[in-house]
């Protein structure tokens, strides 16, 4: 986003600067301008605009790069010899000042924007090319000033704005493109952020399972490998489908009750389409706050209370417990703010997420918008 800043301040200073130089060239004899020849006028400001607009943009790059130096000093020496072509012979439309001026055009576009330039080189090439030659053809002719004069001013002014169009267009395309990466870059670094503590508790108890020599350690074996299998590759997924996620809910719940000795009242009521998806691994973060904060801060009489319904392109995920007074900071976790995080970059303007705490009873409500 700087470099497009600063290539449009380049734009405006250079504006401001060729308007006063080419003031100065007049006020000293080195060009004329006819007031009437206004087609004239602006093609001649456009070329001195586009050229110390490219010079006040690349001046700090040109100190550090040797090739870009020559490449600027080589267009300096086909403007000066331009300038001095056009002087000394005073032909009015000199040929070889219209071919000097088109290279010199076409050089100015490779330094500004070298990417641009090499992608629509054929076009450029092509469009100037007729250009060039029918100027040529024409001015050889007798007819040149009364029929072609105007006609070739138009060809030689119409394609720089709408080159410039285009080339703006690649630079949005280019930031919009940065944006797409970050947001990628942000959602798996959200993704990433799963609370790995569950699974280092769960193996845990797996061990002392496998030592009591239970009957349970077998199926927490199983429910553990395909929650580590979901985590790992279907959180990759852009989206997974609902009823995958309730599985993977389900499991999370199941590996939990064997951990407490005390009891616990979970009911997860559930209702899902099988075509509808949504972005992974979004209500795990709620239901393991509910977890970490309600059921482990209580002694007795803990509960959550699940529903998740994902019906006509909707979804709705509301979750409650209870949780002991002293443990007041359940809504200002890490957790909850990814995500709020990751709601944001996947489904702006399309959710809502309500947070309500009172009476020792935590409560979220989600819905999301799948259209």
């Amino acid at each position: 986003m700087t470099g497009f800043i600063k290539k449009y301040k380049a734009f405006v200073l250079g504006a401001i600067v060729a308007a006063l130089f080419i003031i100065v060239l007049e006020l000293f004899s080195v060009i004329m301008i006819n007031r009437d020849a206004w087609l004239e006028n602006s093609l001649l400001y456009i070329f001195w605009w586009l050229l110390i607009s490219a010079l006040i943009y690349k001046l700090p790059t040109i100190r550090k790069r040797k090739k870009l130096a020559i490449k600027i000093l080589s267009l300096s020496v086909i403007l000066v010899l331009m300038i001095v072509v056009d002087s000394f012979f005073k032909i009015r439309d000199n040929p070889a000042t219209m071919v000097l001026m088109v290279v010199f055009w076409l050089g100015l576009t490779h330094i500004i924007s070298p990417g641009f330039f090499k992608k629509y080189k054929i076009p450029l090439l092509l469009v100037y090319g007729i250009v060039l030659s029918y100027f040529l053809y024409a001015r050889l002719g007798d007819q040149y000033f009364e029929v072609h004069k105007e006609r070739i001013v138009y060809f030689l002014l119409v394609p720089i704005p709408l080159f410039i169009l285009l080339w703006m267009f690649e630079q949005w395309k280019w930031i919009k493109s940065l944006e797409n990466d970050k947001k990628t870059a942000e959602l798996a670094l959200l993704k990433s952020q799963i609370n790995p503590h569950f699974f280092f508790n769960t193996l845990n108890n797996l061990y002392g399972l496998a030592v009591e020599k239970s009957d349970d350690a077998p199926g927490v074996v199983l429910k553990l490998s395909d929650m580590m299998r979901y985590t790992i590759y279907e959180g990759k997924q852009d989206v997974v489908a609902v009823t995958d996620e309730i599985t993977y809910l389900q499991n999370y719940i199941d590996l939990h009750k064997i951990r407490y000795r005390k009891n616990v009242n979970i009911t997860f009521d559930h209702q899902a389409e099988n075509h509808i998806k949504t972005a992974p691994l979004l209500f795990i973060i709620l239901l393991e706050n509910a977890f970490k904060h309600g059921i482990e801060s209580l002694a007795d009489d803990a509960y959550i209370r699940i529903d998740l319904k994902a019906v006509d392109h909707r979804v709705q995920f509301i979750i409650e417990n209870n949780f002991e007074a002293s443990h007041n900071h359940q809504n200002d976790g890490i957790g909850l703010e990814n995500l709020r995080q990751r709601l944001k970059l996947v489904y702006p303007d399309k959710h809502q997420l309500e947070i309500r705490k009172e009476n020792n009873i935590f409560r979220v409500r989600l819905d999301i918008d799948i259209l």
